[in-house]
């Protein structure tokens, strides 16, 4: 299962020229799955009633990407559903089927509990005989909430988180994956924002032992899972039969 995510320094609230962007980006690339980061057509921007895509432009743009690339493609955007507004998490296959996962951990710091409404449920995805968990930025802090029931490999985290918290993102990230023998591909985004956030190189691809198994060309970064070598290290470590029993509330 090849991934290819990108380290994308997006063009802040200018969906139509994110687009442009990511095709470049990716438009000699081959993969399985190709990984965007959080609201990648406007950046993290909490004025939800400019930028919030109501008519389904880029889940319509997603699907047209999947289908002549024949992959899949995931990120994060800002939604309009109904009389609320999500940070939603799309995963679209080359069939034009896809699923969804609205964040659940807003992030209240900067006030995107008070403009973006809670995701409810837990999101997994089966795609090529991979069970991917999607979450989102922030999710990252709640480990109870991605607790590995033994029914998923990986997990998808696509976020803009800044690059003064850049080594809590990176240690959290491989943290969720060696407590959950599976892989996490954690996609962060690069540039400034709009609102003059700065943000670095930090994505990454770790395997369950915590090792980095990402590669980077340019603003791309390039993972392989391989679903036997991770059966085989849970079969040789059995550490998720030990887990609690019990959620916190």
């Amino acid at each position: 299962m090849k991934i290819i995510g990108l380290n994308q320094n997006i063009i802040w609230k200018n969906i139509y020229a994110n687009f442009s962007l990511i095709e470049r980006e990716f438009e000699y690339q081959e993969a399985d799955l190709f990984l965007l980061p959080e609201m990648f057509t406007t950046g993290f921007c909490m004025k939800a009633e400019e930028v919030a895509d109501n008519e389904g432009v880029t889940l319509s743009w997603m699907k047209s990407f999947s289908k002549n690339k024949n992959s899949a493609i995931a990120g994060s955007i800002s939604v309009k559903d109904g009389e609320d507004f999500y940070n939603r998490f799309y995963f679209v296959k080359p069939d034009g089927s896809f699923q969804f996962y609205d964040k659940k951990h807003l992030f209240s710091y900067s006030g995107e509990d008070k403009v973006y409404t809670h995701g409810k449920e837990r999101v997994i995805v089966n795609y090529k005989g991979c069970r991917f968990l999607l979450q989102v930025c922030f999710d990252a802090r709640f480990p109870v909430f991605a607790r590995n029931k033994n029914d998923y490999d990986a997990i998808l985290y696509v976020a803009n988180w800044p690059e003064t918290r850049v080594l809590a993102w990176e240690t959290l990230t491989k943290a969720r994956a060696i407590e959950n023998q599976s892989y996490v591909f954690a996609l962060n985004r690069i540039g400034t924002d709009g609102n003059n956030l700065k943000y670095r190189e930090s994505s990454h691809c770790f395997f369950a032992d915590g090792e980095d198994i990402s590669t980077k060309e340019d603003n791309l970064v390039i993972a392989n899972l391989d679903l036997e070598k991770l059966q085989e290290f849970r079969k040789d470590f059995p550490f998720l039969s030990d887990a609690d029993d019990f959620v916190l509330k």
